[in-house]
């Protein structure tokens, strides 16, 4: 206990300087989600303080991030559009995905998984980066200009004829479940049709235009009406955060300056009575848990949401332990990636239980902390417990914040989170293949394939396929080191040391190959050219294995089918300097010794030699 409070002061004013800053990224990523705020700020008073009690990262300090919340967002969009645009009845699917995540990083943090993230390749990190500051410009655009597409009633009207045919279909489903769509009860299913209101068409009208217009995509589609829909208020009210923002940090440091330009902008749009649009009310008093997550809670009804919430868990330890490494570089201190993994998951599991949206590590709040003399979790703690406060006792004041502002604050977050040392190395990077008649670089392909995918698509898939892709181009590259370590040639092209005294009568019908390198998948198909390039006259062929420390399923497989093809053919296959694995892999399918005898392996050449003389001579 002593030691938790053996920096108080600089822990306190640490964790009061982070909170601080927290607290208009907290309302921002809240309202970005489609949520509201006050899931924004439940999410980062309740992950900060229990990530901070249960991590392995004495500095970190924990809440909703940029990239949690750009994938949170498609996830809740999604849901509510399946539930009829319903945010109520998504709830509890939603916070069941949150609830899941934080599960799955607990596990991963139990499991050891955390000191295998360092392995994810900085082209997919890179690429994943940019989308999200991408998708952050792209999705705040709209509201900053002051355009809402569900208020617009031009625009909402145009999905009239759609919503009708979306209730009617529904009506039939629900019906045709019921067991009611029968010839004879048809009656009652024409009925029920007719009682559709105005009021229900225009509800379904406004969660389609919703829909059209979710995302970067949609945002997209809807600019040419938003700007020709530009509400100047909100307009100004989104370039004077930002201006603020900027420029104040030319000026001072000290206090942030996302701080300032919140409550300069609020005050500004509230003092002067401005007609603006504020964010959505912060409700006063403690957070009550929604316990509706467990209703009908079975394996079944999770198991649709378990690949999204392992990929929400996956981003998050990938976010937290990258900030991890940023706290060590600053502290000279090492944090404990398992330890980290599960204080993660613990939060994010009790943010979902209040219905905050999950959260990580967060690069700046950190940096904040340990500049403002943070060292133990404490600070991370005090930094929960200041966001709480301001809850309890300045919602009501929170809840005038206008919506133009924090879209204004999303818009630098969302320039800040690019990976520029990524995008200013692309023309440096080496061409290494060739896509038709152009050479690229693999790693820029890698990049711009996840930041597009992921802008324009999917998040989750895009970091998939860009793993994938990574992976393929690693191995081929290898296979081609491999191979250009592994020629196949006969012993007149190129010969070894303790070769060049090899007998020349012999020379005709004794083939040597060397392995060099590991034999594995990406290199099976050089060594196959092998039994291509044997001299019709060979009788014998040494394989020289010394430098082939590794070998795979796939090379095995393949070894055991040259050596059968050669042994068709009368030739016998004799081993040089076999090393510990090789051989363990062999043995193990009767490689050794069914078709290579124990007396047709040898330690050196020298050996092998001697036995090619005394056997192979009477042949010629």
């Amino acid at each position: 206990m002593k030691g938790f409070f053996s920096n108080f002061k600089g822990d306190a004013f640490g964790g009061l300087t982070s909170g601080i800053v927290a607290l208009p990224l907290a309302l921002a990523f809240g309202v970005s989600s489609g949520l509201g705020p006050t899931a924004g700020l439940y999410g980062a008073i309740f992950i900060s303080f229990f990530a901070a009690l249960f991590g392995g990262t004495n500095t970190q300090i924990s809440g909703p991030t940029a990239p949690m919340t750009a994938v949170s967002m498609v996830v809740i969009a999604g849901i509510i559009a399946a539930n009829d645009g319903s945010v109520e009845k998504a709830l509890p699917a939603i916070l069941t995905i949150f609830l899941l995540c934080g599960l799955i990083q607990i596990l991963l943090g139990a499991i050891g998984i955390g000191k295998y993230i360092k392995y994810i390749p900085y082209p997919v990190v890179s690429g994943f980066m940019t989308a999200i500051g991408v998708i952050i410009l792209l999705t705040q655009i709209l509201p900053s200009v002051g355009y809402y597409p569900k208020e617009d009633v031009e625009f909402v009207s145009k999905f009239k004829i759609e919503a009708e045919e979306v209730i009617l279909k529904n009506i039939l489903q629900e019906e045709a479940g019921k067991g009611i769509l029968v010839l004879e009860d048809f009656k009652q299913t024409i009925t029920k049709a007719e009682t559709i209101s105005e009021a229900d068409i225009l509800k379904e009208s406004q969660t389609l235009a919703g829909k059209e217009t979710s995302g970067a995509l949609g945002a997209i589609k809807a600019l040419p009406r938003a700007l020709q829909n530009i509400n100047w208020l909100e307009l100004l009210l989104a370039l004077g955060t930002i201006f603020i923002i900027y420029g104040f940090k030319r000026i001072t440091k000290a206090i942030p300056s996302t701080l300032v330009a919140l409550v300069v902008m609020s005050g500004i749009a509230y003092g002067f009575g401005l007609d603006y649009r504020p964010i959505k009310e912060i409700p006063s008093g403690l957070p009550i848990p929604r316990w509706e997550i467990f209703t009908g809670f079975s394996l079944a009804s999770v198991t649709p949401y378990i690949f999204t919430a392992f990929t929400l868990a996956l981003l998050g330890a990938i976010d937290s332990l990258l900030t991890s490494v940023i706290a060590d570089n600053m502290t000279k201190t090492r944090h404990k990636p398992n330890k980290e993994l599960v204080g993660q998951g613990i939060g994010n599991a009790i943010a979902s239980l209040f219905g905050g949206i999950p959260g990580a590590g967060a690069t700046i709040r950190t940096v904040v902390n340990i500049n403002a003399g943070g060292k133990t979790k404490l600070s991370g703690m005090i930094a929960g417990l200041v966001l709480f406060v301001v809850m309890l006792g300045l919602a009501p004041v929170a809840s005038k914040i206008p919506a133009a502002v924090l879209a204004g604050i999303l818009i630098t977050v969302g320039i800040g989170v690019m990976d520029y040392k990524g995008l200013k190395a692309v023309p440096s990077m080496p061409k290494d293949i060739k896509l038709g008649p152009i050479k690229v670089s693999s790693e820029v392909l890698i990049m711009f394939v996840v930041l597009i995918l992921s802008t324009f698509w999917n998040l989750v898939y895009a970091v998939g396929i860009g793993l994938v892709i990574a992976c393929l181009m690693f191995m081929k590259k290898i296979g081609d080191l491999t191979a250009e370590r592994s020629d196949v040639k006969p012993l007149k092209e190129e010969a070894w040391s303790d070769e060049k005294n090899f007998p020349e009568k012999l020379k005709e019908e004794v083939f040597i190959k060397h392995l060099k390198g590991p034999l594995f998948f990406g290199s099976t198909s050089d060594f196959q050219n092998l039994a291509a390039q044997i001299p019709d006259t060979s009788k014998v062929v040494i394989v020289r294995l010394a430098k082939m420390q590794y070998m795979d399923q796939s090379g095995l497989y393949t070894m055991e089918e040259i050596i059968l093809g050669l042994q068709q053919k009368g030739i016998k296959v004799l081993f040089v300097g076999l090393a510990k694995q090789p051989r363990y892999m062999m043995e193990h399918i009767d490689i050794v010794p069914d078709l290579v005898p124990e007396n047709y392996i040898f330690e050196d050449f020298d050996s092998c030699l001697e036995y090619i003389q005394n056997n192979v001579k009477d042949t010629v």
